[in-house]
């Protein structure tokens, strides 16, 4: 078999990982000095590095991040009181595999989509899958999905999902409908997958936000079992890039 044929049957069996690998080895002179099995072993190593990679652009291309975030850019030197060890221990993703749930709070413009998107980023890294929804257009899919009939399909999605973050929840106003669909969503995650909610709103407002006393205390009950709060406080990022760039551009 020709070294040509090798190459067609890697990339035919999708083993790209190993095909540029041995291209690579075959450059090297190097190379030629290792055994056969370090050989191998190098091949195998890079076919798995290749799928591993694939499959994370995958499950982030799938997460919908509303922007590139990650945990390591988290600005901590910024008065909002995010504490360092909590991230921290979040970033280890323990949340996700205990099927905990994450509330943060806090003004416009302090970080909490970043955050979010940080720890979503984060999930997808460690393996897991992981969905994005800005709470307009999370409530704006699941009356589309009923009203074209699949949402029993959606309903399952969002159930398999290992991450829901509805970001910016409260800020929409809530009717009997998006209530209801909310509720339908949390009760197939109940304590078997983890969810993320950030919101303007402090948490012991959130009854006013649902709207309905009987329907809210089964949504934010099933939101606040097992939960991580994080509080953001302070003045808006945002206001802060938005005053340095206009002095830098001043000077």
């Amino acid at each position: 078999m020709t070294r040509e044929q090798t190459f067609d049957k890697l990339y035919r069996m999708k083993l790209d990982g190993m095909a540029r690998a041995l291209e690579e080895q075959l450059g090297q002179p190097d190379s030629a000095g290792l055994c056969f099995e370090e050989r191998l072993a190098m091949l195998v190593d890079a076919q798995w590095l290749w799928r591993e990679n694939r499959s994370l652009a995958a499950r982030l291309r799938n997460a919908r991040l509303k922007q590139p975030a990650s945990i390591e850019d988290l600005n901590f030197r910024h008065p909002r009181q995010l504490d360092r060890s909590t991230v921290r221990a979040l970033a280890a993703c323990d949340w996700v595999r205990e099927r905990h749930n994450i509330a943060i709070t806090g003004p416009s413009g302090i970080g909490k989509t970043f955050l979010c998107c940080a720890l979503l980023e984060k999930a997808c890294r460690e393996g897991f899958s992981a969905l994005y929804f800005p709470a307009e257009k999370f409530f704006r899919t699941l009356a589309v999905a009923y009203a074209d009939g699949s949402f029993d399909r959606l309903l399952s999605k969002l159930a398999r999902t290992d991450v829901l973050a509805i970001d910016d929840w409260g800020v929409v106003p809530m009717g009997e409908r998006e209530r209801r669909h909310m509720l339908e969503v949390l009760e197939d995650r109940n304590q078997t997958r983890s969810t993320v909610v950030t919101s303007q709103f402090p948490i012991e407002t959130w009854h006013e936000v649902v709207g309905s006393p009987t329907l809210a205390d089964a949504i934010i009950e099933r939101i606040l079992t097992r939960v991580h709060r994080i509080e953001l406080r302070g003045e808006s990022m945002r206001r802060l890039v938005r005053g340095r760039e206009s002095r830098e551009a001043e000077s």
